[in-house]
């Protein structure tokens, strides 16, 4: 199998740029997994999982929404909105997230705020699945 270049990018920071044999990205369509030569395609992201690998090594990233973009070449780039690499959740971060977004849906009336607080309540559950998963997690 041969290998191809796979970054994941937030708003915030690059979260990774390497070489991998395949990588399995949640999107608005379902699941995709791209190997080497995939047509070129441009999706939207969902909040959920993305799994990159290399030989052996599996990898896992949680991200929220965004794009994917599968270039000609063969290049993977995955933007999101935001993200974190498996070896950097923090399950007791993730499980305050997942306390505090319950506590804003329950006290607020705001429609925004209600949306955020909803967005930031997915991206923690996933933290914690994706942390219990790989047990890499900081804890």
């Amino acid at each position: 199998m041969t290998t191809f270049p796979l970054q994941i990018v937030s708003q915030e920071q690059k979260l990774i740029s390497t070489e991998v044999d395949s990588v399995t990205i949640p999107t608005s369509e379902g699941e995709i997994t791209v190997l080497y030569k995939h047509n070129p395609l441009f999706a939207k992201v969902e909040t959920g999982e993305v799994v990159y690998r290399l030989g052996e090594q599996e990898s896992r990233a949680v991200v929220s929404g965004g794009f994917v973009n599968i270039a000609p070449n063969g290049e993977v780039k995955i933007m999101v909105d935001s993200g974190v690499l498996d070896r950097d959740i923090s399950l007791e971060r993730a499980q305050q997230a997942i306390k505090e977004a319950q506590e804003t849906m329950e006290k607020t009336q705001d429609q925004r705020e209600m949306m955020m607080a909803e967005a930031s309540l997915r991206q923690a559950m996933m933290e914690v699945k994706v942390a219990q998963k790989t047990k890499k997690a900081k804890i």
